[in-house]
């Protein structure tokens, strides 16, 4: 039983930082329809400036907004430069072009950074918390609890504000969200905006617990998209649910079987999705957006 509760604190802030990442991918796709295969890399981004920032003297908590901030940055230059010019293009290519933009984005941090690992303190410290003859981190709690925060915000958005239901409008009817006066390209900035900053908040909470170096992002978008899938696609409570049910099958799976297959899970459930439920778990919620 120690060794369950182990494996399921273990999944559960793996699962966090995947659920971010899944909701990252819903706040684009719920924009445009497009996925978006940069968004592991803005996990990357968000710890690697926070520890430069916080290497070059900053407080801990300025080199985390100071991540955050540039990295919006970064999601709002991508659709600038990389997506809008492409408005118009079949899905498939601007699909390509976030991953062009992933390798661009990785390459410029090898160059900018460097290619060591990297870790700073732990917010609460690194002393475990014991439960039930099982330990967790005071940082995994932050994770946890971030990624819970992110879902809330993001539901009270889209349901609850005239901004996230013309980003529902916008994903369901360009032309007609045009025609109705909303700005159509300001909702797809914000959009990027926001799924840039919450990829480098899952990168400012978990560098603590798994390190961060420039190349980790292309397996967070991987599993980021999987837990999205599994959830279904647009759903900010199907990316939560997703992430968390990837995580603790990672750590189910290495624990009981062997962490030299904790890395297939993520294909095998993108595999499960598309053959046995290609709308998800929650795919008819997704499926009734206004």
């Amino acid at each position: 039983m120690d060794a369950f509760l182990q494996f399921v604190f273990s999944g559960l802030t793996v699962g966090a930082v995947y659920a971010l990442v899944a909701l990252g991918f819903t706040i684009i796709y719920n924009a445009s329809d497009v996925v978006n295969f940069a968004q592991g890399e803005f996990v990357m981004l968000g710890g690697m400036i926070t520890w430069f920032a916080h290497d070059a003297g900053l407080p801990l908590w300025a080199a985390a907004l100071i991540a955050i901030a540039l990295t919006s940055l970064v999601g709002v230059a991508l659709n600038k430069l990389a997506i809008e010019p492409a408005r118009g293009a079949p899905v498939i290519s601007i699909i390509i072009i976030t991953i062009g933009a992933s390798i661009l984005i990785q390459g410029a941090a090898q160059l900018v950074f460097d290619k060591q690992i990297h870790r700073y303190p732990a917010f609460s410290g690194d002393a475990p918390i014991e439960v039930m003859g099982a330990t967790i981190l005071p940082q995994s709690i932050w994770v946890i609890l971030g990624a819970l925060a992110v879902f809330v915000a993001l539901w009270l958005f889209f349901t609850r504000t005239l901004m996230g239901k013309a980003v529902l409008a916008t994903a369901n009817n360009r032309l007609a969200a045009q025609l109705v006066g909303i700005d159509t390209g300001g909702i797809m900035t914000l959009s990027f905006a926001l799924s840039a900053a919450i990829g480098a908040l899952a990168g400012v909470l978990v560098t603590p617990i798994t390190l961060v170096s420039y190349d980790v992002g292309v397996a967070l978008a991987l599993k980021g998209f999987a837990g999205a899938m599994l959830g279904g696609m647009g759903n900010p409570k199907g990316a939560l649910v997703g992430g968390l049910v990837l995580g603790l099958l990672e750590a189910l799976t290495a624990g009981y079987l062997s962490s030299q297959y904790k890395d297939a899970v993520a294909f095998i459930v993108i595999l499960g999705v598309l053959f046995v439920m290609p709308q998800g778990l929650f795919g008819k919620t997704a499926a009734e957006r206004v």
